[in-house]
């Protein structure tokens, strides 16, 4: 397999996008971008704020923006927000402009992981294992439709997933 211009790392909350990113980029010598930081980074507020101001819609908008933008650009690892192919247009463009991996983990995975750290909007919206469980069912067939490479991440240290992605590569 030819060497990809970029890769797009995608996959639920949880799956270690942005730590495989990063690890993943300095294997490929290449950029790494968050698609989360950079809408952190343009509007000057964190994520839970624009989901209190604008809401989900008002923030899938700015993501869809960015994810357009990030995307042309060339010779980079992004991770991108777990519900960024929620959107049609965005989920076309990764797979149009570059190697997108899903980054699979299980809800159990998910919910150890998510308990600690970054704030995560959707996950106040009610029992965390049932949004988990809910967000799972809806985004597991759209990550799958774009990806050109599954990788499971449970349990698994984040340069043993990059060295894999790497391998495959």
């Amino acid at each position: 397999m030819k060497k990809p211009n970029n890769l797009f790392l995608v996959g639920p909350m949880g799956a270690g996008k942005s730590a495989v990113g990063r690890q993943l980029a300095k294997l490929l010598h290449l950029e790494f971008v968050d698609s989360d930081d950079e809408i952190e980074e343009r509007t000057g507020v964190d994520i839970p704020f624009i989901f209190e101001k604008e809401g989900e819609e008002g923030f899938r908008k700015r993501e869809a923006k960015v994810i357009d933008d990030l995307s042309q650009r060339e010779g980079i690892v992004m991770a991108t927000g777990g519900g960024a192919i929620l959107d049609s247009q965005s989920r076309n463009r990764l797979g149009a402009r570059g190697f997108v991996v899903y980054l699979y983990t299980s809800v159990d995975q998910q919910r150890e992981r998510t308990q600690r750290g970054r704030e995560r909007p959707l996950l106040e919206k009610g029992e965390p294992r049932e949004v988990l469980e809910s967000l799972m069912a809806t985004r597991d067939p759209l990550y799958r439709e774009i990806a050109d490479l599954v990788v499971t991440t449970d349990g698994r240290r984040v340069q043993t997933v990059a060295k894999e992605i790497h391998s495959a590569l």
